[in-house]
């Protein structure tokens, strides 16, 4: 069934919202976001402080589409307004580790007693912050701040030991705001 389908988002104070073409740039007191977004035949207009995604016949597809796209958009609108912080936790029982950032390298020593540092990538905009055994990033783009994270996270996976044994690595611990 085609039926007519709309969403409405806010946009709120202090946030400036620009569409050219298919790219979205979001300004705020944090910082600019800028995404494509690639909507075919899905109508994409921004009044009075408002963005209208809106389709006259739409399936489920489309349906989806604008649903998943105001989504990304309220996340990018959040973003500038209070950046995505994730923490993480470094685990070792019973050897010390290090963890130290270089420009957008992280490196990983004495993992497991491995004499080999292991290196991490961080996303460009995404920013790290490490204080002995804790992690912080921070960035206006959250899916940056979680493959900052993921990053981390796979660094330190361990392949064929008992993970309940060996539990050292870098976990996170909260994830934008949520307890993990």
């Amino acid at each position: 069934m085609k039926k007519p389908f709309e969403q409405i988002i806010e946009i709120p104070e202090g946030v400036e919202v620009i569409l050219e073409g298919p790219i979205l740039k979001v300004k705020g007191p944090e910082g600019e976001n800028t995404r494509e977004f690639k909507l075919g035949k899905i109508k994409f207009t921004i009044q009075d402080d408002k963005i209208t995604l809106s389709d006259k016949k739409a399936t489920k597809r489309e349906k989806k589409t604008i649903n998943t796209t105001v989504s990304h958009i309220k996340n990018m609108i959040k973003g500038v307004q209070e950046k995505f912080v994730y923490e993480l936790r470094v685990a070792s029982s019973h050897f010390p580790m290090t963890v130290k950032v270089e420009g957008n390298k992280a490196e990983i020593k004495n993992f497991l007693g491995e004499k080999i540092p292991r290196y991490c990538n961080i996303p460009e905009g995404a920013e790290v912050e490490v204080k002995k055994n804790d992690i912080t990033i921070k960035s206006v783009d959250k899916e940056i701040a979680g493959q900052a994270a993921a990053n981390f996270e796979k660094a330190t996976r361990i392949s064929n030991r008992d993970r309940r044994i060996f539990q050292d690595g870098v976990y996170i611990t909260n994830k934008a705001g949520k307890e993990m």
